[in-house]
């Protein structure tokens, strides 16, 4: 998977969310699922890809993070239902 990523996980639906970029999407979510590092998402059990979006370059990807991080929890939870409304973990379709 080439490209940038902004993505959402959760701990569950409707729980603790968490927003990050990246460049190597599979990468990083296992890092987060297989709680690899000490982190926020480590100590909440943040483990579930909900929400993913790609862009060609980092500048563009991490504009979008910061967008997102601004927005109050209900914006997060609605883009998250508008392509994901039971909360489906995406992971193991990028795998």
């Amino acid at each position: 998977m080439d490209g940038y990523y902004v993505y959402i996980l959760a701990s569950r639906r409707h729980g603790t969310l968490y927003v990050g970029v990246t460049n190597d999407l599979i990468r990083r979510v296992y890092e987060h699922r297989e709680k690899l590092l000490k982190s926020f998402t480590s100590r909440h059990d943040v483990t579930r890809l909900v929400y993913f979006e790609t862009f060609d370059d980092p500048l563009s990807a991490i504009t979008r993070e910061k967008q997102i991080k601004g927005w109050k929890r209900d914006y997060k939870v609605n883009i998250i239902e508008q392509s994901n409304p039971y909360w489906t973990d995406l992971y193991p379709t990028l795998v």
